[in-house]
């Protein structure tokens, strides 16, 4: 059976970077006694993979990873198994099952993220930067300089890339592409905006909290974003 894991990084753990992550959560599987399949061959390793790799000091309510059972028990049942052996800073949100075809894989299937950014004291956007964000989002093109995979710079335009951006209390919400293909960190945008205002963002001014990964079942013309806890059954 594939089961999809949701959970939650914060307090200290955002310190953590993704492969250690990878081997925390394979030793809280041992410690849990989580009957998780293994690979065949001279070096077996257990079967999962995680949806979006998180950057070191982000935090976030909407973390996933993917793992193949032998057997397995109800979804409360192994929640709480996992959540007893946890770290502070860790939590398990839920577990359930998803199909079992490859395209059901949650690294593939990542298509957009939420954030919720915010500054930290001192380190904010000069006065009235939330009344500028409409004239931001305005622009028929955000260009922006963008690494590729060789190491290089290419220009980009981000703004299809922004699903949405609003105030959202003392921070900034926004909604944006991810996976693969187009993936669009908050801290690009941020600069963008910075760059708008004919300013720069202080040095680890922000604050950047993740809320939710989506996978999007909609077409060419129209999106359909789906979380992709959505996308699994809860194990009665």
């Amino acid at each position: 059976m594939k089961v999809r894991v949701k959970f939650a990084k914060t307090g200290a753990m955002k310190f953590i970077g993704h492969l250690d992550i990878m081997r925390y959560f394979q030793k809280a599987i041992r410690r849990s006694n989580i009957d998780i399949a293994y690979s065949e061959g001279y070096s077996p390793h257990m079967i999962m993979s995680f949806a979006a790799p998180l950057g070191v000091g982000v935090t976030s309510d909407g973390e996933y990873f993917d793992m193949e059972l032998r057997t397995t028990e109800s979804s409360k049942v192994m929640e709480g198994c996992m959540n007893e052996v946890m770290a502070e800073g860790m939590r398990i949100e839920s577990i359930r099952q998803i199909p079992e075809e490859k395209a059901s894989n949650a690294m593939a299937l990542v298509s957009a993220a939420d954030y919720l950014v915010t500054f930290r004291e001192g380190k904010e956007l000069p006065e009235g930067w939330e009344n500028r964000i409409a004239d931001f989002l305005a622009q028929d093109q955000i260009i922006c300089k963008k690494p590729t995979k060789k190491g290089e710079m290419k220009e980009v335009d981000i703004r299809p890339w922004i699903y949405q951006m609003e105030v959202q209390g003392g921070g900034i919400f926004l909604q944006l592409s991810s996976g693969s293909v187009r993936n669009l960190k908050p801290e690009m945008v941020m600069g963008a905006l910075a760059s708008f205002m004919d300013t720069v963002l202080d040095e680890f001014a922000l604050m950047i909290h993740r809320l939710e990964i989506y996978a999007d079942l909609g077409d060419e013309t129209s999106r359909k974003l789906v979380s992709l806890k959505d996308l699994g059954e809860e194990i009665e």
